[in-house]
């Protein structure tokens, strides 16, 4: 991996900035996770693959990075829910938690460090409440506590307003009539009859949505680190007010150094999201792609815009990755000593240029281009027979190291143990016919090998099977 500066798209400074972690080579990282009360969808999976993808990167450039993500198990939804569906709220949300995990996991997301409860840090919570009215940022009402906006003069600074719009995430529970002001958010929701509850010194009740991630964050990571992550539409007013909150109760500033907003997923254009029914659930989606395919969608779109959902997209998808497939097969069986492009010219420039393009915002369009690009030139070589066995190696293992970051390669299929036992006889019987240059016999052979889903390409190092 070369060693350039590594720069990304900070939604605090409006621009490029180089990243330089508070301390050292460690990176501390928070990523907005999920509100359990129904299955994520990959509008969700958009948001935490590419923070996956992001994070091995990083990790690969020599970063130690702790990546936290919360989960919220009490909230305003997840109570109606639980109402809805006449089951205890602990146990929809804890159910839901399982199922998120489970999705995690399917999707291969193995780079986060700590998963969050809220319900977990109550205590903390607490304690950055009564932090900010000790420092009068803070006032109750009959129904909770609120954050007086007016007292925080830099409220705003992260999305550039202090009103709602419409791609914003819902405030939830901050519409009481009362409030100070309008912006003015909650930090506690005072005690309701047939709701969770909490005892504190201000009054029984439940956390704020914002107040919790804060809490969290401060008891991982201090007052101060490096990346927050999230959905764009979670720039107002969640972020802001965690950013008000944090730096309210410390004096420090910035909370975060850099803010990273995904871009939104979209139905024919048109925002993917529960509230309006356009949603595909992760489970459903796996069941006609794979994970790799769902992987590669959404990494090989930069991060933040936006990309759109069709079918015809992912057709697109699949067929890209069989031709990846389809390249690294034709690597695999190369025997000949040849030394064509084993003095690496071409691979380095083809590394070079894709580290290039991500080490510049993580620009995953470019780098794929470069991928494909590079594909393309050595399949000239290759029909020229003037890849050798050690050049295919190496291009080989090229292709696994961009796997450690992506994972959209299931190199388990490129292995001769997923071809049927049928289909290995027919190619060694079909290579024999040519070896005597019965070409008739062994055309009868190829159509035979097709009937069980697999196309045939000669190579002069043998046979590449690919799944058709």
């Amino acid at each position: 991996m070369i060693n350039k500066k590594m720069v990304i798209y900070n939604t605090l400074s409006k621009k490029k900035d180089v990243i330089k972690p508070i301390k050292g080579k460690k990176i501390n990282l928070f990523v907005c996770g999920p509100t359990v009360y129904d299955f994520s969808h990959i509008g969700h999976a958009r948001t935490y693959v590419f923070f996956d993808a992001f994070v091995r990167y990083l990790r690969g450039r020599g970063f130690t990075v702790f990546y936290l993500q919360n989960i919220t198990d009490i909230d305003d939804r997840i109570i109606q829910r639980a109402r809805e569906k006449g089951v205890p709220i602990k146990d929809l949300a804890d159910a839901f938690t399982k199922e998120y995990l489970k999705n995690m996991k399917a999707l291969g997301i193995t780079s986060v460090n700590k998963y969050a409860k809220a319900t977990d840090y109550i205590k903390e919570i607490i304690s950055q409440i009564q932090r900010l009215q000790k420092k009068r940022y803070a006032y109750s009402l009959d129904d909770g506590i609120y954050f007086d906006i007016l007292k925080f003069k830099n409220y705003g600074k992260l999305s550039g307003r202090t009103v709602l719009e419409s791609e914003d995430s819902v405030s939830r529970i901050d519409y009481s009539k009362n409030k100070r002001n309008r912006g003015d958010f909650c930090l506690w929701k005072f005690k309701v009859e047939g709701e969770p509850f909490w005892p504190a010194p201000f009054g029984a009740g439940r956390p704020g949505w914002h107040t919790e991630d804060t809490a969290i964050t401060e008891t991982f990571f201090g007052a101060q680190y490096d990346i927050h992550g999230g959905g764009r539409d979670l720039i107002f007013p969640h972020h802001e007010a965690e950013i008000t909150q944090m730096e309210a109760i410390s004096g420090k500033k910035p909370m975060a150094r850099y803010w990273m907003h995904t871009g939104f997923l979209t139905m024919d254009e048109q925002k993917m999201s529960k509230s309006l029914g356009n949603f595909i659930v992760i489970d459903d989606f796996l069941k006609r792609y794979s994970p790799q395919q769902l992987r590669f969608w959404i990494t090989k779109n930069l991060w933040h815009s936006p990309i759109d959902y069709s079918e015809s997209v992912m057709i697109e998808v699949k067929m890209s990755l069989e031709k990846i497939e389809e390249f690294l097969r034709k690597l695999k069986v190369i025997k000949s000593k040849v030394r064509g492009v084993t003095d690496g010219k071409l691979l380095k420039t083809a590394k070079d240029d894709f580290y290039t393009a991500l080490a510049d915002d993580f620009n995953t369009p470019k780098a794929f281009a470069v991928i494909f690009e590079f594909i393309k030139e050595i399949n000239k070589l290759l029909d020229q027979n003037l890849v050798g066995k050690k050049a295919a190696k190496d291009i080989s293992a090229f292709f696994v190291e961009i796997n450690t970051m992506f994972d959209i390669i299931d190199f388990k299929k490129l292995k001769t143990s997923n071809v049927p036992h049928e289909v290995s006889e027919l190619v060694k019987t079909r290579e024999q016919y040519r070896k005597v240059q019965n070409w008739e016999k062994s055309d009868e052979i190829r159509h035979e090998i097709e009937k069980y889903g697999f196309s045939v390409d000669d190579t002069k190092d043998g046979t590449v099977l690919k799944k058709m």
